[in-house]
């Protein structure tokens, strides 16, 4: 009977520990005092509190739309002429507000363009080594984004790459 319960007190011991671990290292809200240069008074700034880059950020959100790409991107990594790993990822298409059913209609050749830019990523070795690294990723990124844009027009604001993988074969 105890082999029987033993799994399940494990489970309700592990999810309270992470519980509780979780917060004991929450952290805690703490405040900020900003002095105002032109007197004495002194302003009480929650930490927790949106900065103006923030809200910007959210007003701007709301006028973009993202469109997922139906399926993924396998893009093979070719060595002497030998397939030695396949990347998989996924994208989606940043566009103003209203402009997905554009990205939609135009997918199959925007499909198209993508893997072009990717196989000629991959050609010139950007899924070696530290493939997930800022640079590489910011040179993918503004690379599709601009094969988009001269397909899909300037509405398409930006390419996400929402996940990648690589399995050496």
């Amino acid at each position: 009977m105890i082999g029987k319960l033993l799994p399940v007190i494990l489970a309700l011991i592990g999810v309270g520990g992470g519980i509780g671990a979780g917060l004991a290292l929450k952290p805690e809200g703490s405040e900020m005092t900003m002095e105002n240069p032109c007197g004495d008074v002194h302003h009480q700034v929650a930490a927790a509190e949106e900065s103006h880059a923030e809200k910007e950020e959210k007003k701007d959100t709301k006028t973009l739309e993202y469109v997922k790409l139906n399926n993924q991107f396998m893009v093979p990594i070719v060595t002497d002429e030998i397939i030695r790993a396949m990347v998989v990822m996924n994208l989606s298409v940043e566009v103003m507000a209203g402009q997905g059913e554009v990205v939609y209609s135009r997918e199959p050749k925007l499909r198209d363009a993508f893997l072009q830019v990717l196989f000629d990523h991959a050609n010139i070795g950007g899924f070696k080594g530290e493939f997930t690294n800022a640079k590489n990723l910011n040179t993918l990124r503004n690379a599709l984004t601009e094969v988009a844009q001269s397909i899909a027009g300037k509405n398409v604001t930006g390419i996400l790459i929402t996940d990648i993988a690589r399995q050496d074969v």
